[in-house]
């Protein structure tokens, strides 16, 4: 099927690349029930019977009172592919969607990563892998550059800040439309969410100028991504970067002063 060997290949090319997985690894897959989380399983699953080297899977969802449907359907698919699953209720979580505090997404995104990295121990996993993509990666870019003043987007491989946990986004080049097609041929068990903080957002603002670019210009999203790896530093504002020839004073004010 022609949009599973996309999707395989942009996922062993993005792996590869980074380095993201290794001889060895044990790695566990965020899974949310959406079709990319889904996509990034199945990828794996399917590399992982390709690759030189040996990885372990496992699964694990962090229920934080979003899912619009049951997640049996779920249960039975991972269970199909032999995947070691964990549920994990996150009570905080649950306690934020009552009482809708404000700054509530932050709170629920500090809560959802303790509880990540408590599960991935419970797992014995030190990969956690997540199902951001080309979409997350472009959005994230934007939104930094033109929201907080920064040349930064979603990191391909980092570290959890006691180097217990090497966290990666294997789906980084490939798109949502993809995950949309590839879940779609398979027949994933897809879970809706219900988060009620999903509209109204700068994100979401992003995302539609996005896609109204995309009409007239279908590459868009892959000059993004390529712009992320091919930074000329020399013609960026950053004086740290500027070259010998061009380097500032350390004080510019001695050369040009304010009065």
């Amino acid at each position: 099927m022609e949009i599973q060997r996309a999707v395989l290949r942009k996922v062993g090319e993005a792996i590869g690349r980074f380095g993201m997985i290794r001889d060895g690894d044990r790695v566990t897959v965020a899974v949310s029930g959406g079709k990319d989380s889904l996509t990034l399983l199945e990828a794996l699953l399917e590399l992982g019977r390709k690759a030189p080297i040996e990885f372990s899977l496992t699964a694990f969802t962090v229920e934080q009172g979003k899912f619009l449907r049951p997640l049996e359907p779920l249960q039975a698919y991972l269970e199909s592919k032999g995947i070691r699953w964990v549920y994990y209720h996150d009570i905080p979580s649950l306690r934020l969607l009552r009482e809708q505090p404000e700054h509530g997404c932050d709170l629920c995104s500090r809560y959802r990563r303790r509880a990540v990295y408590e599960i991935a121990s419970s797992l014995g996993a030190n990969v956690i892998a997540f199902g951001h993509t080309a979409d997350d990666f472009c959005e994230a870019f934007l939104r930094n550059a033109l929201f907080t003043g920064k040349l930064s987007a979603l990191p391909a491989v980092t570290y959890s800040r006691d180097g217990q946990f090497r966290l990666i986004r294997p789906l980084l080049y490939v798109t949502e439309e993809m995950t949309a097609a590839f879940a779609a041929a398979l027949k994933l068990p897809l879970v809706p969410c219900g988060c009620s903080q999903k509209t109204g957002t700068v994100r979401q603002r992003i995302r539609g100028m996005l896609a109204e670019l995309e009409r007239d210009y279908p590459t868009v999203k892959q000059n993004l991504l390529t712009a992320m790896g091919n930074l000329q530093l020399e013609r960026l504002l950053d004086v740290r970067y500027l070259g010998e020839q061009t380097a500032a004073p350390a004080d510019p004010l001695s050369v040009f002063p304010a009065d």
